[in-house]
């Protein structure tokens, strides 16, 4: 089964598919409306590709926050684990 969902991902990795994105459009219309003095319709656009920018860099930077701060906690788990075992360790030492 792991196979298979591998040979599918990797399958729509490697597949090209053209696409007819609104980049021209777009462009198009910046490049109008600022030739007729208006800067709103500009304005917006890079405010929303900013929007758009910041949303998988939040994503990224929670999950990284997330990850440090679970493993941190493992760590202290693991020292107080390791700190009761040398503990429990010389008590014995010390009953023999």
């Amino acid at each position: 089964m792991y196979k298979r969902i591998f040979f599918i991902v990797c399958l729509l990795l490697f597949i090209q598919l053209d696409v007819d994105a609104q980049c021209a459009m777009c462009r198009t219309t910046v490049e109008s409306t600022v030739s007729n003095g208006r800067s709103n319709i500009a304005t917006g656009l890079n405010t929303g590709i900013l929007y758009l920018l910041t949303a998988p860099y939040l994503l990224v930077g929670g999950i990284a926050w997330l990850w440090f701060k679970q493993s941190k906690q493992e760590q202290k788990e693991r020292i107080a684990k390791w700190q009761l075992r040398q503990r429990v360790s010389q008590l014995m030492g010390k009953a023999n």
